[in-house]
């Protein structure tokens, strides 16, 4: 399943007619239909030079965390360690910031362009548990096409293209 969704991500991507925001909100709302255990699915990219995190186009209820500085939750904790953070239960985190009582477990996977991190997708799910190794990958592969995205449009700021 994760080879097709990647095939229609990099379509949707890659979809002339749209805006770099609407390549993204179909993303969210394709994985989020398409994969069970994603129950919230978005992007957050840094603001600017700021030291956070500001919310762009997502799919799920929705959220008050529009900014998360740096360091808070596991977002802001990507955004300073640059790898994959995966969460099995949400409640064993003691630097969780609680979005829904539904949600039992989180993963968040760096963005990178030009070697920096510029934001990141983050997958809640209402299922204890339910991310391996493959979700990693796709989600990975996912950020690549999404950095590329910028890069092929000289895009450095992807917070300022998404408002």
């Amino acid at each position: 399943m994760s080879e097709t969704l990647l095939t229609q991500c990099h379509a949707l991507l890659n979809s002339p007619e749209t805006t770099p925001g609407e390549r993204l909100q179909a993303v969210c709302d394709l994985l989020q239909e398409n994969v069970p255990h994603y129950d919230w699915v978005g992007f957050y990219f840094r603001n600017g030079r700021k030291e956070e995190l500001k919310l762009g186009p997502y799919a799920g209820d929705p959220t008050d965390h529009t900014l998360i500085p740096f360091g808070k939750g596991i977002c802001g904790q990507v955004a300073l360690s640059n790898q994959n953070f995966v969460v099995p239960d949400v409640a064993a985190q003691d630097n969780y910031i609680a979005c829904s009582l539904h949600v039992k477990a989180e993963i968040v996977v760096p963005l990178f362009l030009n070697g920096e991190n510029i934001g990141q997708i983050d997958i809640d799910s209402h299922t204890p548990d339910p991310f391996g190794p493959q979700d990693e990958r796709l989600l990975e592969a996912i950020c690549g096409e999404v950095s590329r995205l910028f890069s092929d449009r000289g895009i450095t700021d992807p917070a300022s293209q998404l408002s």
